[in-house]
């Protein structure tokens, strides 16, 4: 029996009108077999955010009227959706929730203080009230719909705010939980981004954890496709906001849409794309607003001859380029491992590297440790720190091997300072780091030098 995933992200659930229009695209759906999986609605996981900050801030009257605010929002929808029997149930439920939440904000009020186990609580609820009110409207529409909230089988570890999805523990719950759901016909609603530890408290995959949570349920159910329907028409050759003329790719590798996710693309969530890649399982970004839109479809390795073809453009803002020089270690073998000892140290993810014998250039965006870090690496080397800066990627198959893309690259963008390249440890991508206020002039010149209309591949690009 054919199964799919299909992810709907928060523009996709964010009013009466998104829900409906998300809810027909299931209903459409030929896959018999369907688990649909429901980020909040746009803007819900922020506000919720807000209300412990404002309670940690003894602001607690704020942070009740914000609940409230979220209660009526909710509410709406459901007036909107669901019949008036149905509805007042939903709404009972939705009244239940906001009064935890009022209570959640007393509590961090009275300590003074919002832990990230707190926060994580705060959040859950998000994906419960638009998952509640989508699984209702689900059934009113004549197709049994079955709610599995996702704390009975996303087990993870206990890294609050930032959990770890456990792999081995996931598959039976989802056997136990999903799966005779599935065998009765139903279609399977239930939450993104949310989990729970073994001890069964409320965690979170991380911000994007929704498209996580739906790669992993596609991967450890065997589904033939994992859907995720955003507001654009799939992943597209730059930021729309930045280049109105952005062609759709119909067609990428798993590689190459890691490499943008990871560097930038707002599409996808950078852990999206690994359990599909190793389960070979096709992923279609697909636009929730233009459902007759094809998106763009994700497989191993589509066929393009081994030609090069720069398929995109993406970029990472609020970059640090952290420089470390030493003439101490000049030609020493320990020098590249004592400095990313330290980044280890402080679990700060570097992004890109470049070396020379004595001197290494590193680039990071997680800056909560960066005195800490300097402060070490300055006990063996000098370093300096510069702030503002992006890394802007061009990514696309076999660019190592492909003359002359690096001279389009660089001459392109000849008028435009840059801090630092980075390409010979990957075969798919050519990346820099240039000042954060030239970031808008970079993609455009790039986006006009590979994607001229004239003389653009419209086998690969609409």
């Amino acid at each position: 029996m054919k199964r799919c995933v299909m992810k709907f992200g928060g523009t996709s659930v964010e009013d009466a009108t998104a829900m409906r229009r998300s809810a027909q695209i299931v209903l459409d759906e030929r896959c018999p077999e369907r688990v649909v999986v429901l980020s909040a609605a746009a803007g819900v996981t922020n506000q919720l955010l807000r209300v412990g900050e404002l309670a940690a801030e003894g602001q607690e009257a704020s942070a009740t009227a914000l609940v409230g605010a979220l209660r009526g929002r909710h509410e709406r929808i459901a007036e909107e959706l669901l019949p008036a029997a149905l509805c007042a149930t939903v709404r009972a439920t939705i009244a239940s929730w906001c009064d935890d939440l009022d209570d959640l904000a007393h509590g961090i009020a009275i300590l003074g203080e919002a832990t990230p186990r707190s926060f994580d609580m705060l959040v859950s609820y998000g994906e419960r009230l638009s998952s509640l009110i989508f699984h209702a409207f689900l059934n009113t529409a004549g197709h049994p719909a079955e709610m599995v909230d996702a704390r009975l089988f996303m087990i993870t570890d206990g890294q609050n705010m930032h959990a770890v999805p456990d792999i081995a523990a996931i598959p039976g719950r989802l056997q136990q939980h999903v799966l005779p759901a599935l065998r009765r016909g139903a279609i399977v609603v239930t939450q993104g981004f949310i989990g729970v530890t073994p001890g069964g408290i409320t965690t979170t995959i991380g911000r994007g954890g929704s498209d996580h949570s739906a790669a992993l349920i596609g991967a450890l159910i065997d589904a033939e496709e994992i859907q995720i329907w955003t507001d654009v028409d799939g992943i597209l050759t730059a930021d729309p906001s930045l280049v109105p003329q952005a062609h759709r790719i119909k067609m990428m590798s798993f590689m190459e849409a890691s490499e943008l996710a990871y560097f930038g693309a707002r599409v996808l969530h950078p852990e999206t794309i690994l359990p599909a890649v190793r389960k070979n399982i096709p992923v279609r970004v697909l636009n929730s607003r233009r459902p007759s839109s094809r998106g763009t479809s994700i497989i191993a390795q589509p066929d393009t001859s081994g030609q090069c073809v720069v398929k995109s453009i993406a970029y990472k803002e609020n970059i640090t380029l952290v420089s470390i020089v030493s003439t101490r270690m000049f030609l020493a073998h320990g020098f590249l491992e004592n400095v990313f000892d330290v980044f280890h140290k402080y679990r700060t993810v570097v992004h890109n590297v470049a070396t020379s014998d004595i001197s290494i250039s590193a680039t990071i965006n997680d800056t909560s440790h960066l005195e800490e870090i300097a402060e070490e690496l300055r006990t063996f080397a000098t370093v300096t720190v510069a702030k503002a800066k992006a890394i802007v990627c061009v990514v696309g198959d076999n660019l190592r091997n492909s003359r002359g893309i690096a001279a389009r690259v660089l001459h392109a963008i000849s008028n435009v300072n840059i801090n630092m390249i980075s390409q010979g440890a990957s075969e798919i991508n050519i990346s820099f780091v240039v000042d954060e206020i030239n970031v808008d002039t970079v993609v455009r010149l790039l986006h006009d030098e590979f994607f001229n209309p004239q003389d653009i591949n419209r086998e690969i690009f609409d």
